[in-house]
């Protein structure tokens, strides 16, 4: 697959399934734990329901959980369950005319959105994530004690060094392992592909993997090119090892171009402080209070980046997956703008009867759009057991990627 002229560079690496070996992960025996040295726990003090305080010792969940079953590598993968969570508030068109000089006519044209959830009051990101991790743990029929990772993708957490693990603990995941994935908009695919290697590698048995945003955070709302296009929500999937004659990925294919980040970013700027400073021509201490920029973005290079971009992907994963385009049952890509789902729909000759969208209830949901509108065409009765499923994330960075799936 040869690069299109424009956005990305001819350098652009690409990484594919077959190309990588299975992940050699930590085991014992790869790093020395001295099991017997005598310390002292560390606690800290949580209050309870009832408003008095419990001695908890960090990590006390690890070492007194049930022993695990012996990790079997080689291992399929397959999805087993999804869910996803939406904050109350909704924010129409109408809503948005209020505020910046626009319509519901000019903003559903151009995008196809009409309506988008932003977080407020008590709501958080973390919450939204738990919500939807209980739908998929529920529909696949695990006990939160049997999951032995979770995968929180997001590029807008609670907490600046993110929150996997409170995740993990308010699902009472005790026996999981929690971190942060942070690739925008192409996060729940790159977390996706991610959960089967640990499972094809590293013997792990039940991920879940997390996609949620609140992009809301990040928006200048009277930037009517810009604040027309986001909202906030989570969605979620389980992903089970199975045999390989089951496995679920059929094919995947990554991307990213750093030399569009200038298209697609919101970055670190450094808020006004008052300095101190000394006389000799020393460097001003402290240093700035920084923040992060609203949303910054070239909808017209986003736009030919991701209709040239993302087909390509996409084929490069149904080859590596011995499939064509006529063997795809549902289309679902990351839901950024109509516009770009019906262009890559057409360019792969897909009718739009199997192309999956919800973008008019919920606008771009950033990492969480995938496993939203999985969830929701699951439930509805859409997506069917055996279905194969194309999707593609693409987003800042930038970053792309596709994966061939199928449904349980």
């Amino acid at each position: 697959m040869s690069n299109a002229p424009g956005l990305v560079s001819p350098s652009t690496p690409c990484f594919r399934g077959r190309d990588l070996a299975p992940s050699g992960l930590v085991r014992s025996g790869l790093f020395m734990v001295a099991r017997n040295a005598r310390r002292a726990p560390l606690r800290c003090c949580a209050p309870t329901v009832g408003g008095g305080v419990e001695d908890h010792v960090l990590g006390a969940a690890a070492t007194s959980s049930k022993p695990r079953l012996p990790r079997v590598v080689g291992m399929g993968s397959k999805l087993v369950g999804c869910g996803s969570a939406v904050p109350k508030l909704t924010i129409s068109n109408d809503d948005l005319s209020q505020i910046v000089e626009t319509s519901d006519e000019w903003i559903s044209v151009r995008t196809g959105i009409r309506n988008r959830r932003v977080l407020t009051g008590n709501e958080t990101l973390s919450g939204l994530a738990v919500e939807a991790a209980k739908g998929a743990l529920q529909m696949a029929q695990v006990e939160p004690d049997d999951v032995d990772l979770v995968i929180m993708c997001t590029s807008t957490p609670d907490d600046l060094f993110g929150c996997g693990a409170r995740v993990q603990r308010d699902l009472g995941c005790k026996n999981a392992w929690a971190f942060d994935a942070t690739a925008a908009c192409s996060g729940f695919v790159v977390g996706l592909v991610t959960a089967t290697r640990f499972i094809k590698g590293g013997g792990f048995q039940n991920v879940l993997v997390i996609g949620a945003d609140a992009l809301s955070r990040y928006v200048d709302w009277t930037d009517r090119g810009t604040c027309i296009l986001f909202g906030d929500a989570a969605g979620a999937v389980l992903v089970q090892a199975c045999s390989s004659e089951e496995d679920g990925l059929l094919g995947f294919d990554f991307h990213s171009d750093g030399h569009g980040q200038k298209h697609l970013n919101a970055t670190v700027k450094d808020e006004e402080t008052e300095l101190i400073s000394n006389n000799n021509g020393a460097p001003l201490f402290p240093p700035k209070r920084s923040s992060f920029s609203c949303i910054q973005m070239n909808g017209k290079e986003v736009f030919r980046f991701a209709v040239r971009c993302v087909p390509q992907s996409i084929e490069a994963a149904l080859l590596e997956a011995g499939l064509t385009s006529s063997s795809i049952d549902w289309l679902l890509l990351h839901q950024a703008n109509q516009r770009i789902i019906d262009a890559v729909a057409t360019r792969l000759q897909m009718p739009p009867n199997k192309v999956i969208s919800n973008l008019a209830n919920y606008g771009n949901t950033s990492a969480a759009s995938i496993p939203l509108a999985l969830d929701e065409a699951v439930r509805s009765g859409k997506v069917q057991a055996g279905n194969t499923i194309a999707a593609a994330g693409f987003g800042a960075g930038v970053t792309w990627g596709s994966a061939i799936l199928r449904w349980k």
